[in-house]
């Protein structure tokens, strides 16, 4: 009869052949061994014991190069079979082939563009504080994390909230990591982060109304600004309203025109009902050539033109802000909806937003909408009293 070995963890076991046999009689099933004194018998036994020895070392080698105890890795050990080494760049550069082959199926190339940003500073890291090109994920640890951070800030002079955002895609590769069962422990288990988001820059209704009354003769400005208005007062991102179509126009619940449309950069659905200023924005391109062959509403420019043109807009009009064109997102969030008691969770549908927590970012820096909420409750104090 052959003789197996068994090896179990946490409930599981894996089977493998010793490569000997034994006459069933001769063996003792629970001690494991063969009954007997002969030499051949002494021999056999002898084998066993060296096989077990050297499943149990096997143990405290995977423990100290920081690998999970498992049936498989331990059957590995014993057979000198080493587990594939796992690195830090090259399973980010997987990741990345990944998005790249998914880009307009769910990715941007925009955010494959910041992935290969976080690969490069990686690397420079590796380089200069371990004098490495990639590191094996099971040594990363809180130290590497922190120092990470402080290179970004340091050398790489990033801001904090754009460190963030590189820690951020570090942490996806380790949360990768972990749900393969390639990291015995989260390095991240201990950090916390301290960046803060940047206060939002948008335009008062004075400011939005100087933009949009302001008579501009030439053309690509008034296109621009007709644009960048149109964005204030429906809330939509550059991307959005540059693919928004003929089509993405409907009647809403309300019997009034609304845009039916997805965000690009989420693909969550996103319904707005329009106001009077961006449909008699509408009005002026509906001829419009480009729009008509293309089915679109809008001519929009590349994101370049479209910011630079804003800047000759606003000096003419004699902001001092730094007009870009996201800036009407913010706008549409704050003084338009916000400011003017539209609830939050209205506003944060409206901008398809995933979750609450980011459109109250906006929220936040309502100063005005603040002062106006407390006059209402001291009138109402002073009237008790």
């Amino acid at each position: 009869m052959a003789i197996y070995m068994r090896i179990t963890v946490n409930g599981k076991r894996a089977d493998m052949s010793t490569g000997r046999e034994c006459d069933p009689v001769k063996l003792n099933s629970r001690a494991g061994r063969a009954i007997g004194t002969r030499e051949e018998i002494k021999l056999l036994n002898n084998y066993l014991d060296s096989l077990q020895t050297k499943v149990r070392n096997a143990h405290p080698v995977l423990i100290d190069s920081n690998q999970l105890v498992t049936t498989e890795s331990l059957q590995n050990q014993f057979l000198g079979k080493t587990e594939k080494s796992r690195c830090l760049i090259q399973l980010f550069q997987e990741h990345n082939a990944k998005v790249k082959a998914l880009i307009g199926n769910g990715f941007e190339a925009n955010t494959l563009k910041g992935y290969n940003t976080s690969v490069r500073h990686l690397t420079g890291f590796l380089s200069k504080e371990y004098d490495k090109s990639d590191m094996e994920i099971s040594l990363l640890n809180h130290a590497f994390i922190t120092g990470f951070e402080f290179y970004l800030k340091t050398v790489c002079k990033c801001s904090g909230v754009s460190a963030a955002k590189y820690i951020k895609h570090l942490k996806k590769i380790v949360n990768h990591c972990i749900a393969n069962s390639w990291l015995k422990q989260n390095p991240f288990i201990n950090y916390k982060s301290t960046a803060k988001a940047k206060e939002r820059t948008y335009l008062t209704q004075q400011e939005l109304d100087t933009i949009a009354g302001k008579r501009l003769t030439i053309e690509r400005l008034a296109q621009v600004r007709d644009i960048f208005v149109f964005c204030c007062y429906t809330g939509l991102s550059y991307a959005d309203v540059k693919k928004l179509k003929r089509n993405e126009i409907g009647i809403g619940v309300d019997g009034e025109q609304w845009i039916f449309t997805s965000r690009q950069k989420t693909d969550t659905s996103s319904r707005i009902p329009l106001l009077l200023v961006p449909i008699e924005i509408l009005k002026r391109y509906e001829d419009y050539p480009q729009c008509e062959n293309k089915g679109l509403l809008l001519p929009v420019l590349s994101n370049q033109k479209m910011n630079a043109y804003l800047k000759e807009i606003a000096d003419l009009c004699g902001i001092n802000k730094h007009l870009t064109f996201h800036l009407a997102r913010h706008t549409f969030a704050t003084t338009v909806t916000l400011s003017n008691g539209v609830p939050i969770e209205t506003v944060s549908k409206m901008l398809g937003h995933t979750i609450l927590k980011t459109t109250q970012h906006y929220a936040k820096i309502l100063d005005v909408k603040v002062s106006e909420d407390m006059s209402r409750l001291k009138s109402k104090y002073a009237t008790v009293n």
